[in-house]
């Protein structure tokens, strides 16, 4: 199954220009099985999340980008922000709690840079202070293709998660029409809502795939 499971929708990501409705239906134009709603430190209402895809059959799954010192992470399995979430052993232990799943998001950013010196030993040490971030010993997964990001920055990604053996995962990061159509995560189980997604995600059972289709 094609999930695009990082996405941010306005208003309640209000750096986005897309709707909830406009990114189910140019999702479902192109082939996706499903979506996530990931909002900045934003939760939707589950029942809400139901909602929208009885309305538009079609697999919505509610989530959120928290934001951390630490970096940004995918949190799915909360349904309210609280107090100190801005540290990320905090979300893990709200996850924890919950049964839920992390992945950390655009794991390049604050550590790569495409006009430092690219040479073997520059970047390596730019690999080495990517895996000195704790956080990667809290979650199941980290984001290897992410749609918003240069070829650079997502191979940088990937190389982290090789370094970590950690399963990768992709998406579109949408904030726009045109962003959506860039990645997606491939997941081999059948997967039918929340609960399900978690699963897979703790399983390790999914790649990153490049789709490479826009709005015409």
């Amino acid at each position: 199954m094609l999930i695009d499971i990082h996405t941010h929708t306005y208003p309640t990501s209000d750096d986005s220009t897309l709707t909830p409705e406009g990114l189910i239906t140019q999702a479902k134009l192109i082939g996706l099985d499903g979506v996530c709603l990931t909002d900045h430190d934003g939760f939707w209402n589950p029942s809400e999340v139901e909602k929208l895809g009885k309305d538009n059959d079609f697999l919505v799954i509610p989530g959120c980008e928290v934001t951390t010192e630490e970096g940004h992470l995918l949190v799915y399995g909360l349904t309210e922000y609280i107090f100190g979430m801005h540290k990320s052993t905090f979300v893990k232990d709200l996850v924890d709690e919950a049964g839920g799943a992390i992945v950390v998001a655009h794991p390049y950013r604050r550590v790569y840079r495409e006009t430092a010196p690219q040479d073997k030993i520059s970047y390596s040490e730019m690999i080495g202070r990517g895996l000195r971030n704790e956080v990667f010993g809290m979650v199941d997964g980290i984001e290897i293709r992410n749609g918003r990001g240069t070829e650079k920055e997502n191979e940088f990604s990937g190389n982290l998660a090789k370094e970590l053996k950690m399963p990768g995962t992709g998406a579109s990061d949408a904030h726009k029409l045109s962003d959506i159509g860039t990645y997606a995560t491939e997941f081999y189980d059948n997967i039918t809502g929340l609960d399900d997604l978690i699963v897979s995600i703790k399983s390790g059972r999914y790649d990153a795939i490049k789709l490479d289709i826009h709005p015409g």
